[in-house]
């Protein structure tokens, strides 16, 4: 059984988020771990409150954010009822990142499935503070889930990689697994600049093949295009609905993500993005 946590701030976004992890794992028996963090305005600004005071905020806050977490139960259930799923709310006066991390540790948590925030005013942020935080801090995979976006079965899955990866990852089984549920097809496309792949890249590439021998997949390269390029256009032209990414402690993710260059392609990647923590990162945490 899957143990999925899903973090919540009771706006659209995250309701959107936790509507498309129910559909994404519906033939899946799973435990779905609904969280909402909160820390009172007037604490966490630094105000010095008498401690009866400060009590009673903590205590409207919890009962506030239980209500909610049972009212968001009801809905879910009316909405998405499946006998294979079951929902526990957890409520927790702390920062969200330091609450995930913690949570993660303790339940075994396999997966966590987020709303992303959208565009800044710049138009250049796909994810959001917050995801992009949990990507960074969290040793598990993360599905980062685009604003407004409505669910479509994965069927064209693409996994932008330089070869450069750990056959010890435990979570390559993950995307398997996905592959296998939904009957998807996994498109490998190394387009990080055209260099030749080296010795190790091409044993990597091997292993890949025959790791996803069961599963329908291709690999293709991207010829005289830039990164952002040829990601996007590819998206485009095999009608890509899920993409995948092995994020390195440093590297290819790290710059593809993480530079404002790259940010305005991936505001334009209008997909669920799943990242996969590497072994070395996992290790580094």
């Amino acid at each position: 059984m899957k143990r999925i946590l899903l973090p919540t701030d009771f706006s659209e976004n995250a309701y959107n988020a936790i509507s498309y992890a129910v559909q994404f794992y519906k033939d899946v028996e799973c435990t779905f771990y609904i969280l909402h963090t909160y820390t009172p305005a007037t604490i966490s600004s630094g105000n010095v409150l008498d401690s009866y005071s400060a009590l009673k905020i903590y205590e409207i806050e919890k009962e506030a954010a239980n209500s909610n977490l049972k009212a968001l139960e009801e809905t879910i259930d009316k909405e998405w009822h499946n006998s294979k799923h079951t929902f526990t709310s957890i409520s927790a006066f702390n920062l969200l990142i330091p609450e995930l991390i913690d949570f993660i540790s303790k339940n075994a948590i396999d997966i966590v499935v987020m709303g992303t925030k959208g565009a800044t005013g710049a138009k250049e942020v796909f994810l959001g503070s917050q995801t992009m935080y949990a990507i960074k801090k969290l040793k598990c995979p993360v599905i980062a889930v685009p604003s407004n976006f409505k669910f479509e079965t994965p069927k064209n899955i693409l996994f932008p990689t330089d070869y450069k990866l750990e056959k010890s990852n435990r979570y390559l089984d993950l995307i398997r697994d996905v592959c296998k549920e939904h009957s998807s097809k996994l498109h490998f496309l190394n387009a990080y600049y055209h260099l030749p792949l080296e010795e190790e890249q091409k044993r990597m590439k091997v292993f890949l093949d025959a790791f996803f021998i069961d599963n329908a997949h291709e690999f293709h390269i991207g010829e005289d295009q830039d990164l952002i390029e040829v990601i996007k256009a590819f998206e485009i032209e095999n009608k890509i609905n899920f993409l995948v990414m092995i994020h390195n402690k440093h590297s290819f993710f790290e710059n593809l993500l993480f530079t404002p260059v790259i940010n305005k392609m991936v505001y334009h990647t209008n997909v669920p993005f799943l990242v996969i923590p590497s072994e070395e990162r996992i290790e580094s945490l």
